[in-house]
């Protein structure tokens, strides 16, 4: 069992940076592939970006070159640093854990982009 838990988002202008955490309780947080999801109003959850026990990422077309996905397995944290943010990054982020078939869902943290 995982338990994950988001900090970090709030309201920002457009053009402005947040940085989200996430830290992870349980066993063996270095083997599990990390990855921020995030749901806006009315559309469906999607994939931010993600990272694997190996450190491999990958990120959704949106956010490539302004979002960086990081992890520190010492501190079982996992952390999404937003640049250059814009109205339509407005979401729920989620945090999420997976190792195969089985999948672990923090309960989110809001993020506003508006002037």
């Amino acid at each position: 069992q995982v338990q994950l838990v988001e900090s970090g988002g709030g309201l920002v202008q457009p053009g402005g940076s947040l940085r989200l955490s996430c830290i992870a309780s349980g066993r063996a947080f270095s083997i599990y592939t990390m990855g921020w999801y995030r749901q806006a109003p009315g559309k469906q959850r999607e994939l931010v970006a993600a990272i694997t026990n190996g450190g491999s990422t990958n990120y959704a077309d949106s956010v490539k070159d302004r979002f960086i996905i990081s992890r520190d397995n010492a501190k079982t944290t996992v952390y999404l640093q937003m640049n250059s943010l814009e109205p339509e990054d407005t979401a729920v982020y989620y945090c999420n854990a997976k190792l195969r078939v089985v999948s672990y869902w923090g309960q989110g943290t809001q993020v506003t982009v508006s002037s």
